[in-house]
């Protein structure tokens, strides 16, 4: 956002103000402003004058003129970030919502990059709204493209290429970034990352047809792909340090079901294994381990986990720890600053799936209406979108206690049926893990779960 000068009288055309009362809404970028429209000071046509853009030191002398009130401002537009705006709007029409994103603003389901695939569809064919319809959508401004380069929660604005954007209340779904794997050789540069659109984009185009893919990390992700992979004809291995898949969700006995159904597809396991460097040989990347076993393959994925996005609110001195710390309510450590979604620690917990940020969407719309609401966590069962065995797990907050693992049987396609249950000393059930068949039986025992928080 800019803003333009008319050279005959000095009038200032705002792009993230625009001229209302002129049908020239708020975001309007200058060259999108109507030829026929009419410089209000001096009646100078557009086409008839020079608009010259400010410097940024100019700009940053002077914060943006804000619209009346000031607008609740959202950083990030994936499903944290456009979900409390489309919950904001169901409770307030009238509150100004401005949402800052630097991707491409569209809107489409993340998990389903990992599964897209075997479903058949496209990259594009995941998108269900642009931009531009996410903002009549929802009746807000989407400046997309755009980074926010700090934040000044005593003055309550966020500034954007040196101009000073005041909030009324600030969002921060910032989302969170893949992590990546401290390794050796001069491979590391090609490991792939997948982690929203435009990164699944790039990797569709590289992979082409039936490559040689190895995926670092057997947790939820990482199992998704295999899964999504191996179905569309790559071959595909497997390499985590532990010893079953989802070793971090799953027992034992649930794991070895996971591996026995990705191995029965064609993925190759390599568990136990841990890799210390990536180098290139030729056109290929040849994966080293620890026990000098080596892996060549075309295409590195990792998938080993993802680190929430805390240094802009850090610069800002917001508390830190796994993520940004806020209190129940979704309130961080500065007056009318937010946190939700992939970047936010609530109680202690930082939840990158989906039904805890709808959740916290949810209770933080109503805090932002007005009306002070905690998120309350109910049991909040993950599903694992793994086609060759599909899983449902409900994970125990605690440790204290003990799982017991029933193979129910297979189906007539040969699918394990299998059934885990954590109790806690008191005999109490605390978690479940439903396997194939199994899943049918969610949500019955999600009633005798209790509440996370």
């Amino acid at each position: 956002m800019y803003k333009w000068e008319c050279l005959v009288c000095g009038f200032i055309y705002d792009e993230a103000v625009g001229i209302p009362e002129d049908g020239i809404t708020a975001g309007t970028r200058w060259e999108d402003v109507p030829q026929d429209w009419f410089c209000p000071e001096c009646g100078v046509g557009k086409g008839d004058f020079d608009m010259v853009r400010l410097p940024l030191d100019a700009q940053a002398a002077e914060p943006l003129a804000p619209q009346a009130p000031d607008p609740v401002v959202i950083i990030g537009s994936g499903l944290a970030g456009y979900t409390v705006a489309r919950e904001l709007r169901k409770l307030d029409t009238a509150v100004p919502i401005l949402i800052i994103t630097r991707d491409g603003g569209e809107f489409y389901s993340k998990p389903a990059l990992s599964n897209a695939l075997q479903s058949g569809r496209l990259p594009e064919q995941l998108v269900t709204a642009s931009a531009a319809q996410m903002a009549e959508q929802l009746a807000a401004s989407v400046v997309t493209g755009t980074c926010v380069e700090r934040i000044d929660t005593d003055a309550q604005c966020v500034y954007i290429a040196g101009q000073a954007q005041r909030y009324s209340a600030l969002v921060l779904a910032l989302g969170a970034d893949p992590r990546r794997p401290a390794l050796e050789g001069d491979g590391v540069p090609a490991i792939i990352t997948v982690n929203d659109l435009d990164d699944y984009r790039r990797f569709r185009l590289q992979i082409g047809q039936a490559s040689r893919v190895a995926i670092l990390g057997g947790g939820l992700i990482g199992c998704e792909f295999a899964n999504d992979l191996g179905h569309a004809g790559h071959a595909v291995t497997l390499v985590d340090r532990a010893t079953w898949p989802l070793s971090r969700l799953l027992p034992e006995p649930a794991g070895a079901a996971m591996a026995s159904a990705l191995t029965s597809l064609g993925v190759t396991l390599a568990l136990g294994a841990t890799p210390v460097a990536v180098q290139r040989k030729g056109a290929a990347l040849q994966v080293l381990m620890a026990d000098d076993q080596e892996l060549e393959v075309d295409y590195v994925l990792s998938a080993i986990g993802l680190a929430p996005r805390v240094q802009l609110a850090r610069s800002a001195g917001l508390e830190v720890g796994s993520g940004i710390v806020t209190d129940a309510c979704l309130q961080t450590s500065a007056r009318n600053v937010y946190a939700l979604g992939d970047c936010a620690e609530v109680h202690g917990l930082v939840l990158p799936y989906v039904l805890p940020i709808m959740l916290q969407a949810r209770a933080l719309a109503r805090t932002l209406a007005g009306q002070l609401t905690p998120v309350a966590y109910p049991a909040m069962p993950v599903t694992v979108k793994t086609s060759v065995l599909p899983t449902v797990v409900a994970t125990p907050l605690g440790d204290k206690g003990a799982w017991s693992t029933e193979l129910l049987g297979h189906c007539d396609r040969g699918m394990a049926k299998v059934r885990a249950v954590f109790h806690d000393p008191e005999r109490r059930m605390q978690g479940f893990v439903l396997m194939g068949a199994a899943t049918g039986e969610k949500a019955e025992l999600l009633k005798a779960l209790p509440d996370w928080r």
